[in-house]
């Protein structure tokens, strides 16, 4: 049966989700888990493969097993062989046919900012540490230019291997409680390092470098070099996903 999992972790120790030579990852940890949990060869496929140090609150990943145990028992007998910063949220049987990455995928993260004169121990891990003042108003304004079909070469790592650079945001939002300003953004998907250039981007109108109006002609350029800086991994966390063909789904809360 193909099982599906929903994953939450703390990215901090971790050299990202996708299996790699030189260091944990989130993906070499529950391939590992679950093959000696089951007895028999296990991978996963991821639906994100986050980079070195980002967080998720809602992955999802499925794998294929022989086991007759009920899938949505899994989740419990799997937590109790991971690390403490990887938790699995709920297991489910889907259908064989389902690949977390071929079907139409609405995808959320969350960008955190901590945005004070000091720093706050209990936050250092999924936030990034800004000491300079920040306009929130004048990054709410650049918001709405990102929403909608756009060509985002801009905001993208020139290292990106995907085969089209055109993607969709559906919303990009900025809120501010207390110190702690979030970016939220969703969309159909989203290129290598795309979110954490958008929050670079949108730090640096906040400190006036860039004038709201100007995010236009970042995109218009199709040019790396036009956009901002990409943020520091530690503030980005995955929020969750939906799959609009698998309605089903849905009362997963991914």
């Amino acid at each position: 049966m193909r099982v599906l999992l929903v994953v939450a972790y703390d990215g901090t120790n971790y050299c990202g989700w996708q299996v790699q030579n030189n260091g944990e990852t989130i993906e070499g940890v529950l391939n590992r888990e679950l093959s000696a949990l089951f007895g028999e060869e296990i991978e996963v496929i991821g639906a994100s493969r986050t980079d070195s140090g980002v967080h998720s609150l809602g992955n999802v990943a499925v794998f294929d097993t022989a086991t007759r145990m009920p899938a949505e028992k899994i989740v419990y007998a799997l937590n109790k062989r991971l690390p403490e910063d990887i938790r699995i949220q709920k297991s489910c049987q889907v259908a064989d046919s389902f690949h977390p990455r071929k079907h139409v995928c609405t995808k959320t993260y969350e960008y955190r900012i901590l945005n004070r004169e000091f720093e706050l121990p209990l936050q250092r891990l999924n936030s990034y540490f800004f000491r300079r003042k920040l306009d929130i108003e004048k990054m709410k304004e650049a918001c709405p230019f990102f929403l909608g079909e756009h060509d985002f070469k801009s905001f993208c790592s020139v290292h990106t291997q995907a085969e089209t650079t055109v993607r969709t945001i559906y919303s990009l939002t900025v809120e501010q409680e207390d110190s702690l300003i979030k970016i939220h953004v969703t969309g159909s998907g989203f290129l290598y390092n795309m979110v954490r250039i958008l929050a670079g981007t949108l730090i640096q109108v906040g400190i006036g470098a860039y004038r709201p109006e100007e995010m236009a002609a970042m995109i218009e350029a199709k040019d790396r070099q036009a956009a901002g800086p990409t943020a520091p991994a530690c503030g980005l966390t995955l929020i969750g996903m939906q799959y609009e063909e698998w309605p089903e789904l849905t009362e997963l809360n991914i």
